[in-house]
Order: C-alpha cells, then sequence, then structure tokens
C-alpha cells in the first residue's frame, strides 16, 4: 500500500511527510512518497493533498501541475481514500472568497471565507491550539472526542452548505469548521502532523480507512 502526499509547490511537505512515515511505519501502512508525478499518484492507495499560503494561490499551482488531472482521477473515479490537509482541506469547497471570487474543486458543499469571530478581541488569524467539538461520527474520528486539541494557523474557513458534511469544529467566537467529510474524501482544516497525539492519531485513522 502506498499514500501519495502531493507535491506542488504549496504545502508544508517536510513535517506532513515525517509524521506519515512515521505513523505508516509504526502501523504497517505501508509506503509513504511526497510526489509531483501523475502516475505516482494515479497508482497510489491514497493520496494527500497539504497547502500552505492563500486560497487562490494554491488552486492556481495545483490545477497548473502535472499531477492534478491524476489526483481528481484517483479521488473521484477511483474512490481512493482523500485528506486534505489546511488550504489542501479549503480547496474541496466550491468556492474561495480570499482576495478574489475563486471556484474550488466542488467535493464539498461550502465557501471558504474569513473568520469573523464575534468576540471582536479575538485576533486573526486564528493561530494555536484549539478543542475540537465532534459533530458526526466517522471513522476518521476513531479514538478522538469532544475536547481532544488540534494546531491551527488560518485566517479563512470552510462555512458549510450542508451540516453533514462537517465532522467536527471548534469555537472560536463562533463555529469554526474543523474537519469534514463527504464519500471517501475527507479534510482537516488543522494540521495533523502538527497536533500531538490527536493529529497522530487522525493520521493512523485515515491510513488504515477502507472505506
Amino acid at each position: 500500500m502506498e499514500t501519495a502526499i502531493i507535491d506542488y509547490e504549496s504545502g508544508n511537505l517536510h513535517s506532513a511527510r515525517k509524521a506519515f512515515e512515521r505513523i505508516a511505519a509504526e502501523t504497517n501502512a505501508g509506503s509513504v512518497v511526497v510526489t509531483s508525478d501523475p502516475d505516482v499518484v494515479a497508482r497510489a492507495d491514497r493520496i494527500v493533498l497539504p497547502g500552505d499560503g492563500a486560497f487562490p494561490a494554491c488552486r492556481d499551482a495545483l490545477l497548473a501541475s502535472d499531477v492534478y488531472a491524476a489526483m481528481t482521477e484517483a479521488a473521484v473515479a477511483r474512490a481512493r481514500p482523500f485528506l486534505g490537509i489546511c488550504v489542501g482541506m479549503q480547496l474541496m469547497a466550491e468556492r474561495g472568497e480570499e482576495y478574489r471570487d475563486t471556484p474550488g474543486l466542488g467535493w464539498v458543499r461550502g465557501s471558504v471565507r474569513r473568520i469573523q469571530p464575534q468576540d471582536t478581541h479575538l485576533k486573526i488569524p486564528h493561530m494555536g491550539w484549539n478543542n475540537l467539538v465532534i459533530d458526526t461520527v466517522h471513522p476518521l474520528l476513531d479514538g478522538i472526542e469532544t475536547g481532544d486539541h488540534a494546531y491551527f494557523v488560518h485566517s479563512y474557513q470552510m462555512e458549510m452548505d450542508d451540516p453533514k458534511q462537517r465532522l467536527a469544529h471548534v469555537d472560536y467566537g463562533g463555529n469554526i469548521t474543523a474537519i469534514v467529510g463527504q464519500g471517501t474524501m475527507v479534510g482537516t482544516q488543522f494540521h495533523p502532523e502538527k497536533s500531538a497525539a490527536t493529529g497522530l492519531r487522525l493520521i493512523a485513522n485515515f491510513l488504515r480507512w477502507t472505506p
């Protein structure tokens, strides 16, 4: 079994690779490869899409990359398990409003909008540890409970059109989407590779998930 972490020059690949390699070795979950090779992505058993920076820049970089078509074929047509991280999760939405209106992949019903906390004293970006609130039972969340901590760094969040597609949220002057899921696709707004035990458990769950 092979997990492909997509390199389209828009993600924190070093930390993600180390975390996935560690858990894959500990759980006998096969190999992990960071790749920009569409052939590798096409034959991978699982796909991970990281993302750091602005939604439009990440979207443009992804669509311009050699791996975009192979990723879409694997995740959509072949229903290979897919995990989006941070902006990689946001790209799963129908659209983003950062800097300009930008179409997303349209895999999850929602739009990515700037966080506007009800408490004006709360700073943006939303940065640091926050307690997860589980909304929907899902294999990705096995062993993860409401109150467990995850690490966030973001100024924009996905506002859901279909509440059933939100697996978890956090409170930051209002509900902030933390995890989304649709079919064989899931995404985390937080960085699991930086979220200590909670994040490592989520990675382990993803690597053994067989939807």
